[in-house]
């Protein structure tokens, strides 16, 4: 597993680097065979350090998980035993979903970052604004790449926002091949979007 950790606003010795590399390879060992990279950041804000883990397994699965402490290490060890609890809910799931996912297709889709509109904006007819064909506005397209949407079922793809503690997730329902998404409500609870066919479709 290629790892790399980065500090901000402090200085990231070999003893936490290696802590951070022994701890990451052991909790996701056990569930991963080859993992391709690990990201770490750690970083110092006021009297508090905070410590953002990304873990890339393959397979489309992200680990994501972050804590924060009043030392680097507790932080990163928090955000760590977090990620493991998750792995070890998710244990059956994803040694089902390893051998599920060997045949499943993904789509292939674009994706695009759109720039936030200010707090601030001028009001839409003082702002000068890009518009389309029919006058719309058209926000502005800060970066665009290809991506691709996973065949999933409805369990897999909460299991995956869920690892990822992501805020929502498109999938490509493997039931009826529509596409659906799941994302996080802000009661705490899990959300599912399943598109109904048009009547006479």
């Amino acid at each position: 597993m290629q790892l790399t950790v980065k500090g901000k606003q402090l200085d990231v010795g070999d003893a936490l680097r290696t802590h951070v590399a022994d701890s990451l390879t052991a909790v996701v060992g056990k569930y991963f065979n080859k993992p391709i990279e690990a990201n770490v950041v750690l970083t110092k804000d006021a009297h508090l350090y905070k410590a953002d883990i990304q873990v890339h397994v393959g397979r489309g699965i992200v680990l994501q998980s972050t804590a924060d402490a009043t030392e680097p290490y507790p932080a990163f060890d928090t955000a760590c035993d977090k990620l493991a609890k998750r792995l070890r809910r998710y244990k059956g799931r994803l040694r089902d979903h390893h051998t599920a996912e060997n045949g499943a297709e993904a789509l292939p889709a674009r994706y695009q970052i759109l720039e936030a509109e200010a707090e601030d904006h001028r009001d839409e007819a003082e702002a000068p604004a890009e518009s389309n064909a029919d006058g719309a506005h058209q926000p502005m397209v800060v970066a665009e790449m290809e991506t691709s949407i996973a065949t999933l079922s409805v369990s897999e793809a909460v299991m995956r926002l869920e690892l990822a503690q992501a805020p929502a997730l498109m999938f490509h329902n493997g039931v009826h091949g529509r596409l659906n998404m799941v994302y996080r409500r802000v009661d705490g609870n899990i959300g599912w979007v399943d598109p109904t066919e048009k009547a006479g479709a």
